[in-house]
């Protein structure tokens, strides 16, 4: 089996995604209620890489708007470099929305929207990045503000981001990638540009390249942890590892750091943090997509009141787990954590996109493992195909990006999949998503953010 080359899984390796956090602040800040709620209504938005319009180029991303009965998917609205009051303009190599995150920047009420274009150039810099921040209103998205990047943070900025409240100030805070090192911008944020401190996260021994960030609450204790993806290096030593930061009330303490690899093995998920086993910790859900050729599999490094310890591995070969484990199909390519059945326990869905079915070349699919006292098990885990869309050609590619979150406030979790030409977003049941009552999204151009 091959890799598919569509443009959309393309697009996807260039974009990864983040856990969203929940914040909370003082009595006296108006944080918005949900960190995506960028109109202020009380309901759930989401936003994602979209498609350009014709005869424009640089990225957009299209933004559907919740209501009362469910997302509004007659009236997605389009935001790139070219809309009014957006820094910058749209150019060849520009990729406007490769990296999303959200929360409440400036504690108006009104969620915003952080935009990483990786590839921009500006001015002389050939692939600086910039990170632009799109400011929530009672009408929705308007207008944005550029980040100064640190220096240092020059090249590739905004290859990846992730918003919480690191510090339990009640702030927001933002970490991003760039030059590949992370960086913590420290809340509040100002439509002016101003930001509170600004410092690199970076480990005191050995070389270390980020490439991927997740947020979440992991050791119980309120504020947000995160985890960084990214290669260390040491003397002849290489390896792929993803590295846990506490939150304190001064920033972002090191903490345990865990091998995904041995060597270089190309791109990874951005991990996503849920409470798997609901004893009061996040567990981290490590996606490896290229290990064992291909086979792929997810790590669960579960969470305690000092950090993540302990680990179990997924594959499609785990007792209960549809299909068997095959050369390339990827199996961890992405994943999502949040409760689709209204239990209390968060579930994990974990994308397959190169898996073949029915004789069909990497149609894809999506497994998801419900969580249960003891966290994920194969036996509470079920398998969504490609059919679901309909009858499909070859290299669909269902599950090269997928997001559980819970876009219909019935307290369950929907799941939204992608695939090559199309997405679906299925509503949250008593036992898993299902089909029925599934919307089409408009204009999946890229991968959803977590």
């Amino acid at each position: 089996m091959r890799r598919s080359t569509t443009a959309a899984l393309a697009a996807a390796l260039l974009a990864t995604g983040v856990t969203p956090v929940f914040l909370t602040g003082p009595a006296s800040a108006a944080v918005a209620k949900h960190y995506d709620d960028f109109n202020g209504d009380g309901r759930r938005d989401l936003a994602y890489a979209g498609y350009d319009d014709v005869d424009r180029e640089g990225g957009t991303v299209t933004v559907v708007y919740g209501t009362a009965t469910g997302l509004d998917t007659a009236h997605p609205k389009y935001l790139h470099q070219d809309s009014a009051g957006v820094p910058g303009a749209g150019e060849e190599d520009d990729q406007f929305g490769a990296s999303l995150a959200s929360a409440d920047l400036d504690k108006d009420g009104y969620a915003d929207l952080v935009v990483g274009n990786p590839t921009e150039h500006v001015g002389s810099a050939e692939y600086r990045g910039t990170v632009t921040v799109l400011w929530g209103s009672k009408s929705g998205l308007s207008g944005g503000t550029n980040l100064t990047p640190a220096g240092g943070a020059g090249g590739h900025f905004g290859r990846d981001l992730a918003t919480g409240d690191f510090t339990g100030d009640g702030s927001p805070d933002l970490a991003v990638i760039g030059g590949e090192e992370a960086w913590l911008y420290r809340g509040p944020f100002t439509k002016s540009g101003t930001t509170g401190k600004v410092s690199k996260i970076d480990k005191a021994s050995g070389g270390w390249y980020s490439s991927a960030l997740a947020a979440g609450k992991v050791d119980g204790d309120g504020r947000t942890d995160l985890v960084v993806i990214g290669t260390e290096i040491t003397g002849s030593d290489i390896r792929e590892r993803a590295w846990f930061l506490k939150g304190t009330s001064s920033g972002l303490a090191s903490g345990a750091s865990r091998t995904l690899s041995d060597r270089q093995q190309g791109l990874y998920p951005s991990p996503v943090i849920g409470d798997f086993d609901k004893n009061g910790y996040g567990d981290i859900a490590l996606g490896l997509p290229d290990r064992d050729d291909g086979k792929g599999a997810v790590t669960i490094w579960r969470g305690t009141s000092t950090g993540p310890g302990t680990a179990t591995t997924f594959t499609q070969a785990t007792s209960g787990v549809s299909g068997s484990p095959e050369a390339d199909d990827n199996f961890g390519y992405a994943i999502s954590a949040a409760d689709t059945n209204g239990d209390g326990y968060a579930d994990l869905a974990v994308g397959v996109p190169h898996e073949d079915v029915d004789g069909l070349q990497d149609q894809g699919g999506v497994h998801v493992f419900r969580g249960g006292s003891g966290g994920l098990s194969g036996a509470r885990s079920s398998w969504i195909a490609q059919t679901v869309l309909g009858p499909a050609d070859s290299d669909a590619a269902f599950g090269y990006t997928l997001r559980l979150r819970d876009l219909t406030a019935d307290g369950r979790a929907d799941l939204a999949v992608g695939a090559a030409g199309g997405a679906l977003l299925m509503p949250g049941t008593g036992t898993t998503p299902t089909k029925t009552g599934a919307i089409a999204l408009p204009d999946l151009g890229g991968a959803l953010p977590d």
